[in-house]
């Protein structure tokens, strides 16, 4: 951010609260928070294993569980079940909360990203129908072959697999 969304003015960083905030050159009052994205994670378990899909932004080869933003007024295990409608065509009847993550950082894309990232563990039946839009493919993981990943998603993934053996 270069200029202030409020004046126009140059953001430049500021000590604000003890903190190196970005904030209006000209003290309009405006504050560049930068606080996390809430991003719901979903391990989709079917009878054959836990989906991963490949998102169309992604290189080639990389996979990860179901993911979309916080919409407002929606609650985190709402949104669950949504993305997973949306993203596979799959309903569930219920999202199960495994744990949060901190997403702090460069993306597949080069990017960088400050969100928080809720994870839910939904179990659902039926032909997956991929959102052609966000994903290009997927493959389906038997679970006791699954692991989890560095990032944010793969601990998501590796909550869940250790409350599943617990």
């Amino acid at each position: 951010m270069k200029y202030c969304p409020q004046c126009k003015a140059d953001i430049h960083v500021q000590m604000i609260d003890g903190e190196e905030r970005r904030a209006c050159s000209v003290r309009c009052g405006f504050v560049f928070w930068d606080n996390p994205t809430p991003v719901v994670a979903v391990v989709v378990e079917t009878p054959e294993g836990v989906v991963l899909a490949q998102n169309k932004l992604w290189p080639a080869g990389k996979y990860s569980i179901i993911t979309g933003f916080l919409e407002r007024g929606e609650t985190p295990e709402v949104c669950a079940l949504r993305e997973t409608d949306e993203e596979l065509g799959l309903r569930a009847e219920n999202a199960e909360f495994i744990g949060f993550e901190l997403f702090d950082g460069k993306g597949f894309n080069g990017h960088e990203y400050n969100q928080i990232i809720i994870g839910f563990y939904v179990y659902a039946e039926g032909v997956i129908t991929l959102d052609e839009n966000e994903l290009d493919e997927y493959k389906i993981i038997p679970v006791e072959k699954l692991k989890g990943w560095g990032s944010a998603t793969g601990k998501i993934v590796q909550r869940w697999l250790d409350q599943k053996n617990a």
